[in-house]
C-alpha cells in the first residue's frame, strides 16, 4: 500500500516524499480513509506509529479541497494536553502543508500571548492548542471556533489523568453541534471510551496494535536494586555504558530537580523537564537534549506524550509509574518508527505492585537482573509508597507531632493538597 493509493493529493504526496515517507503506517492505513470520507474516527496506537499523520493527512486534504472565502476562520482545531505535544503537532502541520494554500498556527501557556493573538488574527486554517490557553483567549474574545468543521482530540486519555475533562466540556460548547470529530490516543480505558462515546458520532474505531501492548521492537529490563542505591546505579551504567542519549523518567518533579543535581555532580550533563518549569526552560532543555548538549534529559510522565525524539536509544525508568500504561508511554519514546531501543527500569521493594501491574498490562514478563553492589534491600517492605508519603512523614519528623494530633487539620491540609495538585496540572497548559 501507498500514500497515492489512499487517495491524498498530489501536494501532500509530495510534502510526503519530501519527509522520506514511503509507506503509511498500519495505523494512518487504517484511520486515513475513513477521515476523508468525513466519518468521526476513534483510533488507538502504540506511540511512535505515526498517530499525528493518521488525523493531519487526511484533515489537511479536506481543507485543502474545499477552500473558504478569503478571510480564514478557524476550520480545524487540534486540542492536545501538553505544550511539547502541542508544538509537535504544529511542526507536523505546517511540514505537511508545505505545498498547500493552507494556514495554522499553535497556542499554549507559559510564553507571552501576543504573538499568537497575531497569528490568529491574520486568519487561520488549523489551530493546535492546549485547553486552557484555547479557553482563556476565547474568553478575551480573542479568537472563535463557532466555524471549527474538524475536530481532533489527541492523546485524550492523558488530558482526562490531567484533570481537563471540564476544560473539554466547555471546548465542545463552544464548537458547532454538526462537525467531523477524531480522537486519537495511545490507550483507551473505560473513562476516555466513555467520553468518545459522548463527543463522536457513530465512529469508526480502528486499531493497529492490541491495547496497551509496548512496541515489540524495545528490549526492556527490570534492575532490582535498593532504594537508596538507584542513583548510584544509573550513573554507573550511563557511565560504563557510555550512553550519550537517555531519558530518564522519575514519578515526580521535586525528584526530577533532586536527580539531575546529582547527575550534574558525576560530571555526566544532564536537564530536566516539567511542569514547574518555564516554557523557555523546557524548550532550552529539549533542544540541548536533541543537538547532543545535553547528554540525560529527566522528565515527569507530563513530558511523555510530546518528546519526538528520532532514534533515541535508551529510556529509564528511575522510578516505575503507579499508572500501568503511563509505563507504555515512556517506552515509548524509544522504539520509534521501526527503530530498536532499549527501555530499562530501576525497580525497589515499594514498587513490586506496580511492576507487577505492568507486566500484566502489557501480558508479559520482563527479564529481571541485578548489579553487584547495587542489590535490593532483602529487609524492605513491599507495600507501595502512597503519593506524598514520604513528604508527609518527613514532616511528622521535623515537626516532633505524634501522629493522633493530625485529626482535621491533617485532613484539611490533604485537601488543600489535591486541590492545588489539580491546579498545577491545569496552569501546566495555562500558564
Amino acid at each position: 500500500m501507498s500514500f497515492k493509493s489512499l487517495g491524498l493529493s498530489e501536494p501532500l504526496l509530495k510534502a510526503i516524499a519530501k519527509k522520506g515517507y514511503e509507506t503509511p503506517s498500519p495505523i494512518q492505513a487504517k484511520a486515513i480513509p475513513p477521515v476523508l470520507e468525513g466519518k468521526d474516527v476513534l483510533a488507538s496506537a502504540q506511540t511512535g506509529t505515526g498517530k499525528t499523520a493518521g488525523f493531519t493527512l487526511p484533515l489537511l486534504h479536506f481543507l485543502s479541497e474545499n477552500p473558504k472565502e478569503k478571510y480564514r476562520p478557524i476550520r480545524a482545531l487540534i486540542l492536545t494536553p501538553t505544550r511539547e505535544l502541542a508544538a509537535q503537532v504544529f511542526a507536523n502541520v505546517r511540514e505537511y502543508s508545505e505545498f498547500l494554500n493552507i494556514k495554522s498556527a499553535v497556542i499554549f501557556g507559559g510564553v507571552n500571548q501576543k504573538p499568537q493573538v497575531a497569528a490568529i488574527r491574520q486568519g487561520v486554517d488549523v489551530l493546535v492548542a492546549t485547553p486552557g490557553r484555547l479557553i482563556d483567549l476565547e474568553n478575551q474574545g480573542l479568537l472563535s471556533i463557532k466555524r471549527v468543521e474538524v475536530f481532533v482530540l489527541d492523546e485524550a486519555d492523558r488530558m482526562l489523568d490531567m484533570g481537563f475533562l471540564r476544560d473539554i466540556e466547555r471546548v465542545m460548547k463552544l464548537m458547532p453541534a454538526k462537525r467531523q470529530n477524531l480522537m486519537f490516543s495511545a490507550t483507551f480505558s473505560k473513562d476516555i471510551k466513555k467520553l468518545a462515546y459522548s463527543i463522536l458520532n457513530n465512529p469508526v474505531q480502528v486499531e493497529a496494535t492490541p491495547e496497551n501492548t509496548a512496541v515489540e521492537v524495545i528490549e526492556q529490563k527490570v534492575y532490582r536494586v535498593a532504594k537508596t542505591k538507584k542513583t548510584g546505579l544509573i550513573i554507573k551504567l550511563i557511565s560504563e555504558g557510555n550512553w550519550q542519549q537517555v531519558l530518564v523518567f522519575t514519578r515526580t518533579k521535586h525528584g526530577a530537580n533532586r536527580l539531575t543535581k546529582k547527575m550534574v555532580s558525576a560530571g555526566i550533563s544532564s536537564a530536566a523537564i516539567h511542569g514547574n518549569k518555564s516554557q523557555g526552560a523546557r524548550t532550552k532543555a529539549l533542544a540541548g537534549f536533541k543537538s547532543g548538549k545535553v547528554r540525560v534529559l529527566i522528565a515527569t510522565d507530563i513530558a511523555a506524550r510530546g518528546l519526538d525524539i528520532p532514534l533515541l536509544p535508551h529510556v529509564v525508568n528511575f522510578e516505575l509509574p503507579n499508572i500501568s500504561e503511563d509505563y507504555v508511554h515512556r517506552i515509548g519514546r524509544t522504539g520509534r518508527a521501526g527503530a530498536s531501543g532499549e527501555a530499562l527500569s530501576l525497580v525497589s521493594a515499594d514498587e513490586t505492585l506496580y511492576l507487577k501491574n505492568i507486566e500484566k498490562l502489557i501480558a508479559q514478563k520482563i527479564p529481571v537482573d541485578i548489579v553487584e553492589g547495587f542489590e535490593p534491600d532483602p529487609n524492605a517492605s513491599t507495600e507501595p509508597i502512597k503519593p506524598g508519603q514520604n513528604r508527609q512523614r518527613s514532616q511528622g519528623r521535623r515537626q516532633n507531632k505524634p501522629k493522633s494530633e493530625g485529626g482535621s487539620n491533617s485532613r484539611n491540609s490533604n485537601r488543600n493538597r489535591n486541590r492545588n495538585r489539580n491546579r498545577r496540572r491545569n496552569n501546566d497548559s495555562r500558564n
